[in-house]
C-alpha cells in the first residue's frame, strides 16, 4: 500500500475509516452552526469582477448575474409579476353559528385572525418592484439607503399569529400514496376519492374547491368524527389561502395535514416563523428573470409595505383599533403607477421616507417580541432559510452598523438540529453587544455604513438612460459609479425645467425665459457659466405646488399650459423669430 501525507508527514500505516458513530458526530457538529457558501475558483474570480450598475464587490451578492435587477440594469425587463392572492376564496366557507365547534378549535390553533384580516386586493407593481430589490444572499431588501426585510415582529404584530413554539418539519417530501393514505385516515375520505383527487392534481396536492365541497356542509349537528375531519380540512384550506400560498394558485399540499392530525396539538407551532420563512423562499424564487409569478402569503408583504412606506402607497382605515391585527389597519387598493414609475420613485428614497418603528403604538396591546431578535435559520418543512435582525438594526430602533457577512443555511436533509437550535432560541438572540446603541433619531447608521453599502449593493435598479426624468435629489443618490458628465448634464436642465413646469401659471415671464436660457447653457456644456448663475426665483408663494423633489411622493407633476391672459407675454427677443411668438391658448392663433 502506498504511504499516505497527513499533516505535513508521510504515514506507511494503512488510513482508518471512521465508525458510524463518528460520522454522525461529525454531521451534527457541521449541523448545528450554519455553513457559509463553498464556491470554487472561478466562481470566486467573477465574484471579484463586479456587476454593471454594482455591486462593485460580489463577496455577498455572488448570484446577482442570475438577479432580474442585474437584468434590467442591462435593458431587459419583465412585466409585473402575476399575483397569488385567496383572500376572496376565505370568504367561501364561513364559519357561522351552526359551526361553532369547528371555529373553537380554529380559535385555539391560534390561526383564527388569519381569517378576518387577509386582503383581497393585492396590487401587483408595487409587490413587483419590491421584489426585484430582493436579494436571496441577505433575505433582505436592498434600497438605496440599506437594507430591510421583514421580521419576526412585523409577522406577529401584522398577523397577530404565534410565532414561537415547536419548528414545522417534514422529514422528507410527500409521496402521492402516503398523501392519499393521509387524506383516507385524517379526512375520512374514501380511497377511491383521495386518489381521483391527487391524480387531478398531479401532484401530493388537493383542490382547495375540492375540500370547500366536500366538507364545507358539516355543522355541530354531526358525528364528532366528521367534525374532526371538518376541521382539519377547514385548517388546511386556511393555510393554502393564506401562509402558505404557492403558485399553483388552486390547491395545497397534503404535507401540511400532517400538522392537524393531534387538533389538541395545532397551537404549539411557531406558525409565523414558518410563514416567514416560506415567505422568504417565494421573494427569492421571484427575483429571477424567467419567474413569473410570484405565491407567498401576499397579505403579509402588502401591509409590510404600507407599514413602513405610509406616505408612499398606503390608505389607512380611520377605524381600526390597536387591539385588531396590524393587517386591518389599511384598505388594500391597486397602485396607479406603473411598475417603471415604482421603480423610480424607489430609486429616489431616503432613510428619511421610511417610517422605521410603524408599532409603537400598538405595543400596548402587544408587546415587542424578544425573539425577534433571534439569529439563526428559520424553518417550514424542508424551506429552510437565514434570519439576520442584525443586517436591519434601524427596524428596531438601533443605529445601523456594518453587518458581519451572511451565513447560508445548512441542506434540508442535513438540518436534523435545527429544531433543537431553535427551541434553544433564548441562547441564540443578539446579544447587546451586537445590537449597538439606540437611534438618536429614526434611521440612523454609522458614518461608514453607506461607503461599505455602495461597494456591495445594487441600489439602483432603474437605468439613468431609461428614465423617465432626473430631480437633483434623485440624481444625488445614484452610486458613483454610474455617474457621468453627460447624465449630470441632463439630470440638471431636467431638474430645472420640471421645476418651472411645476410652477404653473403664476410665474413671470423673465422667470420662465431666464430658466430656458439657464437650461440650455447648462445642456451645451457651459458649466462654469450656468455654475455661476443662481438658481431662477421661485414661484409666487400663492401657488402651493409640492417640490419636484417631493412631488413624485404625492401626485405626478401637472403640465400647466399655456400661460393665463393675466400674465403678459414676454419680450420679443432678437433674431428672424422673434415676429411670431405664437400662444397656443384657443384655435385662433395671436400674432404679437
Amino acid at each position: 500500500m502506498p504511504p499516505c501525507t497527513r499533516g505535513g508527514y508521510t504515514s506507511t500505516a494503512p488510513r482508518r475509516r471512521p465508525t458510524g458513530s463518528e460520522r454522525r458526530r461529525r454531521v451534527q457538529l457541521r449541523e448545528i452552526e450554519p455553513e457559509h457558501p463553498r464556491h470554487d475558483r472561478d466562481e470566486t474570480e467573477e465574484v471579484l469582477e463586479g456587476a454593471p450598475g454594482g455591486p462593485i464587490d460580489r463577496c455577498i451578492l455572488r448570484s446577482f448575474h442570475k438577479h432580474v435587477a442585474a437584468k434590467i440594469w442591462l435593458g431587459e425587463d419583465r412585466a409585473p409579476l402575476k399575483l397569488v392572492n385567496h383572500g376572496a376564496k376565505l370568504q367561501l366557507w364561513e364559519l357561522d353559528v351552526e359551526r361553532s365547534r369547528i371555529y373553537e378549535t380554529v380559535q385555539r390553533s391560534g390561526l383564527a385572525p388569519l381569517i378576518s384580516c387577509s386582503h383581497r386586493v393585492a396590487s401587483r407593481p408595487m409587490l413587483s418592484a419590491f421584489c426585484e430589490r430582493w436579494q436571496p444572499e441577505t433575505t433582505t431588501f436592498h434600497l438605496p439607503f440599506g437594507e430591510m426585510t421583514i421580521t419576526l415582529d412585523d409577522v406577529a404584530s401584522i398577523l397577530h399569529i404565534p410565532i414561537t413554539g415547536s419548528m414545522i418539519s417534514f422529514s422528507q417530501p410527500l409521496r402521492v400514496d402516503d398523501a392519499n393514505a393521509l387524506l383516507v385516515e385524517l379526512l375520512g375520505t374514501t380511497d377511491v376519492k383521495a386518489s381521483r383527487e391527487t391524480e387531478q392534481c398531479h401532484s401530493p396536492s388537493v383542490r382547495l374547491q375540492w375540500l370547500r365541497e366536500n366538507f364545507s356542509t358539516i355543522t355541530d349537528v354531526s358525528s364528532d368524527d366528521d367534525i374532526d375531519f371538518a376541521t382539519r380540512a377547514f385548517l388546511l384550506h386556511l393555510v393554502g389561502c393564506t401562509l402558505f400560498a404557492d403558485k399553483s394558485a388552486t390547491s395545497v399540499g397534503v404535507v401540511y395535514l400532517e400538522l392537524f392530525r393531534d387538533l389538541s396539538m395545532v397551537g404549539s407551532y411557531a406558525w409565523g416563523a414558518a410563514c416567514l420563512a416560506f415567505m422568504y423562499r417565494q421573494l427569492t424564487t421571484a427575483t429571477r428573470f424567467e419567474v413569473r409569478q410570484l405565491g407567498g402569503y401576499l397579505t403579509l408583504l402588502q401591509a409590510w409595505i404600507y407599514e413602513h412606506f405610509p406616505e408612499m402607497f398606503s390608505s389607512p382605515d380611520m377605524a381600526y383599533i390597536e387591539s385588531r391585527p396590524r393587517a386591518l389597519r389599511w384598505r388594500p387598493h391597486v397602485i396607479p403607477d406603473s411598475l417603471q414609475s415604482l421603480r423610480e420613485r424607489l430609486d429616489r428614497l431616503q432613510s428619511s421616507d421610511v417610517c422605521w418603528e410603524p408599532y409603537v403604538d400598538h405595543r400596548a396591546e402587544h408587546p415587542f417580541p424578544d425573539i425577534a431578535w433571534f439569529s439563526g435559520c428559520i424553518k417550514c418543512g424542508l424551506v429552510v432559510e437565514p434570519y439576520h435582525p442584525e443586517r436591519v438594526l434601524r427596524q428596531f430602533g438601533h443605529i445601523q452598523t456594518i453587518p458581519p457577512r451572511p451565513f447560508a443555511p445548512p441542506r434540508p436533509d442535513r438540518s436534523i438540529l435545527l429544531d433543537q437550535y431553535w427551541e434553544r432560541w433564548t441562547d441564540h438572540v443578539l446579544i447587546d453587544q451586537s445590537r449597538g446603541r439606540r437611534c438618536h433619531y429614526s434611521g440612523e447608521s454609522v458614518a461608514e455604513y453607506m461607503a461599505w453599502y455602495d461597494r456591495i449593493s445594487h441600489r439602483i435598479v432603474q437605468p439613468p438612460h431609461l428614465r423617465s426624468g432626473f430631480t437633483t435629489d434623485a440624481r444625488s443618490s445614484l452610486p458613483s459609479h454610474t455617474a457621468s458628465t453627460s447624465d449630470s448634464r441632463n439630470a440638471r436642465a431636467l431638474s430645472l425645467l420640471r421645476h418651472v413646469i411645476s410652477g404653473g401659471r403664476q410665474q413671470s415671464g423673465d422667470y420662465f425665459w431666464g430658466a430656458l436660457n439657464e437650461a440650455h447653457s447648462i445642456l451645451v456644456g457651459s458649466d462654469e457659466t450656468s455654475a455661476s448663475h443662481s438658481t431662477p426665483s421661485p414661484a409666487p408663494a400663492s401657488h402651493s405646488t409640492p417640490s419636484p423633489a417631493m412631488r413624485p411622493f404625492f401626485c405626478p407633476p401637472t403640465f400647466v399650459y399655456p400661460p393665463p391672459a393675466s400674465v403678459a407675454p414676454p419680450a420679443p427677443v432678437a433674431g428672424p423669430t422673434a415676429s411670431t411668438t405664437v400662444y397656443v391658448r384657443s384655435k385662433r392663433k395671436k400674432k404679437t
